[in-house]
């Protein structure tokens, strides 16, 4: 290959420099500049000038690769000729080519500066099938209707296809044309029969013919609807300006404006805000006077201010949580453990359902101010709605937009005070409600208190569905058993006792004595109380379940400081117990236990309450008579039949008892509970009714410092009862040290706090001849 200086180089007649492309595929037929600039792509379009011969133009399978192998190239490329070459500032080499015929790469022959391959040259048959002719017909009818749909295409180019009788050609310059992706194109290429050629470019243009027809209808359709919005802001123009001109005020229009904007802000879901933008149309047509127009934009201010918003979720830290518990309430173990689980779930699962939890127990426990450290803890908005005294179904689905000054109900108005979907709400004293001639609201309440349910509460004001899902669902009550059944399934029950003596000082010293100490505006070493003065505020001056009335004296206390302080007599105040009886009066409650129950017949039972547990005193006394017996102390059915079966029992075991059989023929037998004004039922007290009558014939005191509570059945048995948690602390309340209860209630126990088990002790009763001798002291004499 020796040449002599400055003369192009001489290639065999099969070989041709080669030029890759990264993406552009050259057709026969077609004029295409292009652009090169690698060294070797450059020496060959030199090449091609100076010995003026065509160059093969190849699309590179790789367009990372800068020197592909044979591997990198596709087989089939186009023969070009380069008809004019120029190089710009940036080093490229631009050039146009006019494509010539296909050519297919045999392989690569090196020793050129430029990449030179031997190609084959496929022959094309010059003669047409039938059905080649009427593919390229409708190739041509195609192709000018795809030009005529493409913008700024001149008219020429429509002229210069339909002149193209080459079916061939014509297939190659409509391939050129059409909009398709660098690959389809090398596809095309390689397709040597014209008849599957002119088949696949027809399907592909009438495709293209398609999408460009469903282009232009949606721009019409854009253009229209633009179209639409100019006209009406011209005719809102045009009524405002002769609103202005009659002296009218166009602010109604603005406020419909507002409106409009307030909704799209609202975020609410797409078929309620349908329904609200079609009420603010009808809105729009009334008069701004008219009644319906008032109670229309009512509804429509309540459906923009719900929030419908889907809520952020938060960054749930179990720790921080864990301590704004403690830090606010002492005690209540089960209550913060139940919360932290569901926060804990909730980190692992933030879509899952909220639970719904009720806090049962008596007065003064903590139930509302729960809610409250619960909504911190969880770092969500706290809102109180209040059931005590609801009677009206309506108050809780709210009222119907035809009714005059209707209302949604509490639960769609606390969450509009709330302003987030995932608050806590809680419902208090659901035991309180009571069905009417208004219906039932406990009904209600079984909607929206069940997670299956409340996904799509319909308030009746509203009228279109709400999602209840996300709010948490806090309920308190007192007595659980007021609770109607299907409402009680809802909810997952979580019961509050009293607290022990012990809970309470603590309390009074952690909580109460420096919030009465703020609200009576003394500072801490302006006042303070004793230890032994705290300890006889809650044994002498209260005996309750809770913490209310213990804080209401302790309130009392501070105003009493207060005023010394104020007047100037003393700079500060400590109060001791010998300082409780002039503030507070006499002590209320004393330990009278050995003395109300050291005469025989007397004995001490165990009662609960809704308020808490409380002891009861039974009382029995014989008279000369004719076997009567006598009930009093306002008991109620249940507890009058505990008392017919406790006396029916000792006549059955007299024998056993050692009561002789003559006892009972000439005598009346009287039982009397103390506190007449207090009702009193249930079957708690007939183990203590059977020792009152056994102590009363045996002539023998009931030991003093015991209680107990048992059901009895006329076998003798022992049977269980309820509230021992609660009668255990009331016992210990009261100063009793022993307390007798049904074996099966031992397990009980485990509810009671380990400070009163470990101070108290617990004598199991499988009969009662098991209470009659752990509770009679020794032979009284005579």
């Amino acid at each position: 290959m020796s040449e002599s200086p400055g003369s192009p180089l001489r290639l065999p007649d099969d070989v041709y420099a080669i030029v890759p492309m990264r993406n552009v595929v050259l057709f026969p037929h077609v004029l295409l500049p292009i652009s090169v600039g690698r060294e070797k792509s450059i020496a060959a379009l030199e090449h091609a000038l100076q010995a003026k011969v065509p160059l093969g133009i190849v699309l590179q399978r790789d367009i990372r690769e800068d020197e592909p192998a044979r591997a990198g190239l596709h087989d089939v490329g186009t023969l070009a000729s380069v008809t004019q070459a120029s190089r710009s500032e940036d080093g490229l080499q631009h050039a146009l080519c006019q494509g010539l015929q296909r050519i297919r790469i045999i392989e690569l022959v090196d020793g050129y500066p430029f990449m030179a391959a031997r190609v084959e040259r496929p022959i094309e048959s010059g003669l047409l099938s039938t059905e080649a002719e009427a593919l390229g017909l409708q190739l041509r009818e195609r192709a000018v209707e795809l030009l005529s749909l493409l913008p700024g295409v001149p008219a020429e180019l429509s002229h210069a296809l339909t002149a193209t009788r080459s079916s061939s050609q014509l297939a190659d310059i409509v391939a050129n044309l059409i909009d398709i992706d660098t690959a389809e194109k090398q596809l095309l290429l390689e397709v040597l029969a014209i008849e599957a050629r002119l088949e696949r470019l027809l399907g592909l243009v009438t495709h293209r013919i398609e999408v460009l027809r469903l282009s232009h209808e949606i721009e019409e359709r854009t253009k229209e609807q633009i179209d639409d919005r100019k006209r009406d802001f011209l005719l809102r123009e045009q009524m405002r300006a002769i609103q202005e001109e009659l002296g009218e005020d166009g602010a109604l229009d603005e406020e419909l404006e507002q409106l409009d904007k307030a909704i799209t802000e609202a975020a609410m879901p797409a078929e309620t805000e349908a329904q609200v933008r079609k009420e603010l149309k009808r809105l729009h047509r009334l008069a701004e006077s008219s009644g319906e127009g008032g109670a229309l934009r009512s509804w429509i201010d309540w459906m923009i201010e719900l929030p419908w918003r889907e809520p952020q979720p938060l960054a749930i830290d179990l720790q921080v949580a864990r301590a704004v518990l403690e830090a606010e309430h002492f005690g209540l173990d089960k209550v913060k453990r139940r919360v932290i689980e569901y926060l804990a779930v909730k980190k692992l699962n933030p879509q899952g359902r909220a639970p719904i939890l009720c806090l049962a127990g008596p007065p003064g426990v903590g139930k509302t101010s729960l809610g409250q450290s619960i909504a911190r803890a969880v770092d969500r908005p706290f809102v109180r709605v209040s059931l005590g005294g609801v009677h009206d179904e309506a108050e809780m689905r709210g009222h119907r937009r035809t009714y005059i000054g209707a209302l949604p109900g509490h639960i769609i108005q606390g969450l509009r005070k709330a302003g987030a979907r995932d608050c806590v709400m809680m419902l208090d004293e659901v035991d309180k409600m009571s069905a009417s001639s208004h219906g039932d609201p406990t009904a209600a309440l079984l909607e929206i208190l069940d997670p299956e349910q409340n996904g799509s509460f319909r308030d009746n004001y509203l009228g279109v569905p709400f999602d209840l899902s996300r709010v948490m669902f806090l309920c308190t009550a007192n007595v659980i058993d007021y609770v109607t059944g299907p409402v009680r399934d809802r909810m997952e029950l979580i019961e509050l006792p009293g607290y022990t003596p012990d809970e309470k000082l603590q309390i009074a010293q952690a909580f109460l004595m420096p919030r009465q100490r703020s609200a009576a505006g003394l500072a801490d070493s302006q006042c303070s109380l004793t230890v032994q003065a705290l300890v006889s505020l809650v044994e002498d001056y209260t005996r309750e379940a809770g913490v209310r009335q213990l804080e209401r004296e302790i309130g009392r206390v501070m105003r009493h400081a207060a005023l010394a302080v104020a007047e100037g007599d003393k700079g500060s105040v400590v109060i001791g117990v010998a300082d409780l009886d002039a503030i507070l009066g006499p002590a209320r409650y004393e330990h009278d236990v050995a003395l109300r129950t050291g005469l025989p017949g007397v004995a001490t039972g165990l009662a609960w309450t809704p308020v808490g547990g409380d002891i009861l005193f039974i009382e029995a006394m014989r008279t000369h008579g004719s076997g009567k017996l006598i009930l009093t102390g306002q008991l109620g059915d249940v507890m009058k039949e505990s008392a017919q079966a406790a006396l029916t029992l000792v006549k059955a075991q007299s024998a056993a008892l050692g009561i002789g059989a003559g006892e009972f023929e000439h005598c009346d037998v009287h039982v009397h509970v103390p506190e007449g004004a207090v009702p009193k039922d249930g079957p708690s007290a007939g183990v203590a009714m059977f020792v009152a009558l056994a102590s009363l014939f045996r002539d023998r005191a009931v030991r003093p410092d015991l209680a107990m509570t048992g059901e009895i059945s006329l076998r003798g048995l022992v049977l269980p009862v309820g509230g021992i948690k609660e009668k255990v602390l009331a016992a210990q309340r009261a100063g009793i040290r022993r307390v007798l209860l049904p074996a099966r209630n031992l397990r009980d126990l485990r509810e009671v706090p380990a400070s009163v088990r470990e101070a108290m002790s617990f004598e199991p009763l499988e009969s009662v001849s098991d209470a009659v001798q752990a509770a009679l002291e020794p032979l009284m004499p005579r």
